[in-house]
């Protein structure tokens, strides 16, 4: 009984070492999306590194609306730039939801990100025959719902958050167990 004690001890605690160091080795490969999405008024662009040239492009981006479901479907635009960074961007897009979906000249996708575009405020009017007025168009507020449904996080970090709780489960029931037993002399 000692032994296996003994053991289960040394293979939770080589398990309990071992954990970090492969959850931190997968960290240098670009998990989850590999692009930037930013809105500026009615300009969404897009930006991202991992798209090598294959000496005429980088690849193609979409802009997806509410109800479009993949990339044929939405406005493509070629990504532009340098070995280093590639970007593309849509002008005058109206108020609503979008997903930008990039995918290299090689056929891999390096991203995908939803976004929110906003209506633009108005401006104030004034009149000379009246009181100035202001109108302004109500913001939607926060996008609830989504939360970490809008990134991919990979099976790498499934498979080492799934881990860590059937880790932390059998050492929660190995120490409640342990308690119960009366101290022996």
């Amino acid at each position: 009984m000692r032994t296996t004690q003994t053991l289960l001890r040394s293979g939770l605690t080589v398990a309990a070492a071992a954990l970090p160091l492969a959850l931190a080795a997968p960290a240098a490969v670009a998990w989850g999306s590999g692009i930037s999405v930013s809105t500026s008024g009615t300009t969404v662009s897009v930006t991202t590194s991992a798209c090598p040239s294959n000496g005429s492009s980088f690849g193609d981006a979409s802009l997806l609306s509410n109800g479009q479901a993949n990339f044929a479907q939405g406005r493509q635009m070629s990504l532009t730039g340098t070995s280093t960074s590639q970007s593309a961007s849509w002008t005058g897009v109206g108020p609503g939801t979008y997903t930008v979906i990039v995918v290299c000249q090689d056929g891999s996708t390096a991203g995908t990100q939803s976004i929110i575009v906003s209506a633009p405020a108005a401006t104030p009017t004034i009149s000379a025959t009246t009181t100035p007025t202001a109108t302004a168009t109500p913001s939607r507020g926060v996008m609830g719902g989504l939360g970490g449904a809008v990134k991919d996080y990979g099976t790498a970090t499934v498979v080492g958050g799934g881990a860590l709780v059937v880790t932390g489960t059998v050492a929660a029931a190995w120490f409640l167990r342990r308690r119960s037993k009366p101290h022996r002399l």
